[in-house]
């Protein structure tokens, strides 16, 4: 049996996530009415996936359901601020009802453990695209930003890189061949570093999600930040996983693979202790992986002593084809 546009966002959308006491008016009218805390900032961000381009047609739904959200939360994440709303705009071919009650739990299982509600957006029909804005809050002049980092900064990066970039290269180069499970993880449910993100505010100089590739993202931030960054690539964390693909493939995937949504962040010399400290009693991994300089751009400090400027492009929308 058909089922209408409003049946779909009645059906699967307008309770898909908990009910927070901020949100006046939810999903079901114009717009939603929404309660700002008081002497806190507001964080927006909004990114689109979109089948053919993020990811393969025929894709797990709860695992699209689940990135759609992450990929987003590692925004407020790299901002330092702690999530509360979001929109979805689903663009379907039809609507199927099996798909969309996967995409749904993978989207709502992931909304539950930031107490994320979901309070709007639009469905229509055409091509698979997915769109989500989210919101969050952060106290004033208390934000993470790019533009911070200054000579003597230390930089560090959360948890392991690269696993993303190996499991799709992999998907692609050996079709036929099984991804190991825990880099394939790695891609399809990535995790929003949210928690390490709330605690770096108001503490750490510059900070950035890995998207796009460290080098690139690294190189947003000394852009923005009017400095040079040191990187030794030796000190890169990786996983077990991906460690034995590195002699086959290089560092490459390490350096200018997206998809990882680990925090890369600077902390100054003064607080850099006690920062590093707090991350880890508070359970997250962080590690040392190069300085701030004077200068602009990225060197690379390879294991074998060689120092390059010649940096790997990351991702780009209208570059990569």
């Amino acid at each position: 049996m058909p089922i209408s546009e409003f049946d779909l966002i009645r059906r699967f959308l307008q309770h898909a996530t908990a009910q927070r006491e901020d949100v006046v008016l939810g999903i079901g009218d114009d717009c939603a009415l929404l309660d700002m805390p008081p002497g806190r900032q507001l964080a927006v961000s909004m990114d689109t996936l979109v089948e053919g381009r993020h990811f393969v047609p025929g894709a797990d739904p709860a695992a699209l359901g689940h990135k759609a959200l992450a990929v987003n939360l590692s925004d407020l994440a790299a901002m330092g601020a702690e999530p509360a709303w979001a929109t979805l705009s689903l663009t379907l071919p039809g609507p199927d009802s099996a798909w969309l009650e996967s995409f749904v739990a993978g989207f709502s299982a992931l909304a539950a453990i930031h107490n994320l509600q979901l309070v709007g957006g639009d469905t229509t029909r055409g091509p698979l695209s997915i769109t989500v804005q989210v919101h969050g809050f952060v106290a004033a002049d208390s934000a993470l930003r790019r533009d911070g980092a200054c000579p003597g900064d230390g930089i560090y990066i959360s948890g392991t890189i690269g696993d993303a970039a190996l499991a799709l290269g992999l998907m692609q180069s050996r079709p036929k061949t099984p991804v190991p499970e825990a880099l394939r993880l790695r891609l399809d449910r990535p995790t929003p570093r949210t928690m390490l993100g709330r605690l770096l505010a108001g503490k750490a100089s510059a900070a950035i999600d890995v998207s796009d590739g460290l080098v690139a993202d690294l190189g947003h931030v000394c852009t923005s930040s009017g400095v040079a960054a040191r990187i030794e690539v030796g000190q890169i964390p990786v996983s077990a996983s991906a460690e034995g693909y590195l002699e086959q493939l290089g560092w490459r995937p390490v350096l200018a693979g997206g998809d990882d949504y680990e925090l890369l962040f600077c902390v100054p010399g003064d607080v850099e202790a006690d920062v590093v400290t707090s991350c880890r009693e508070g359970g997250h991994r962080v590690t040392l992986i190069g300085s701030v300089e004077v200068g602009a751009g990225v060197s690379l400090v390879y294991p074998d002593g060689r120092v390059s400027r010649e940096t790997p492009a990351g991702f780009d929308h209208f570059m990569d084809t």
